[in-house]
């Protein structure tokens, strides 16, 4: 698998409009390595995931293979950022305490990506790769979401994606695999921004290449009399898998 380029292009949108991980979980999976030095967050777009470990980690490196989205990264004292993919090779042999992937394993080539994880990962050393499903408001919002995701979207997903629509059961995990963290992501959004978000789907980049009008557009207006002026709480349900390995 070649480098799948679906976000360059929405970058400054993905930064400024995607929800970040809770704080809960990368205290989770920190609590879970043997280890505190280094973290290497792979895929990590803008930095958001990178930003949740270096809460927890002397110094985390953060890679991703997209320019325009590491340009959006925010600098952190603990984080180097570095243009790669699936391989990390500024990092030594058994260096790394904590590898992680937050909504990019789907992406990856995983056969790169696996034997480049045991070569980092120290003795006791954690592998987790997580992201968050499909966001529910109430039932009125909820359904008109499902028909823009699985109808009017549905031809524009790209066939990874349905490896991460099960938090990534179906996708190969060759580790001992020790039990996942359950938890959920929510934010207090308005419309618009709940809209925004949106539009920071892969299908929609591909859609409005495809037809050259926005899909998104014909939801929000549906929504506009449901959601009103007000923020409602909008929730992900945030899983994945995770392994220690000796």
């Amino acid at each position: 698998m070649s480098f799948q380029d679906h976000f360059s292009s929405l970058a400054k949108d993905y930064a400024r409009c995607r929800p970040t991980h809770p704080p809960a979980l990368f205290a989770a999976l920190a609590k879970l390595a043997r280890g505190r030095d280094l973290a290497w967050d792979c895929g990590t777009g803008n930095g958001q995931a990178a930003h949740g470990l270096a809460e927890h980690f002397a110094r985390v490196v953060a890679t991703d293979p997209s320019e325009a989205q590491l340009a959006q990264a925010v600098p952190h004292p603990r984080i180097t950022y570095g243009r790669a993919a699936e391989t990390a090779p500024m990092l030594a042999d058994r260096s790394v305490d904590l590898v992680a992937a937050a909504q990019a394993a789907h992406w990856f080539d995983r056969s790169l990506f696996y034997p480049e994880v045991r070569r980092v990962l120290r003795p006791g050393g954690v592998l987790a790769i997580f992201n968050y499903g499909l966001c529910r408001v109430a039932p009125e919002i909820d359904r008109v979401l499902q028909r823009l995701y699985a109808e009017t979207l549905g031809p524009y997903w790209p066939p990874e994606r349905r490896l991460a629509e099960n938090n990534y059961r179906d996708l190969d995990f060759p580790f001992p695999e020790i039990e996942f963290p359950r938890m959920e992501l929510e934010r207090t959004w308005t419309l618009d921004e709940f809209a925004g978000y949106i539009r920071t789907w892969s299908s929609v980049g591909l859609y409005r290449k495809a037809k050259g009008t926005d899909p998104v557009a014909g939801m929000t207006a549906e929504l506009a009399p449901v959601w009103g002026a007000r923020q409602r709480r909008v929730t992900w349900p945030v899983g994945g898998r995770v392994a220690s390995l000796e």
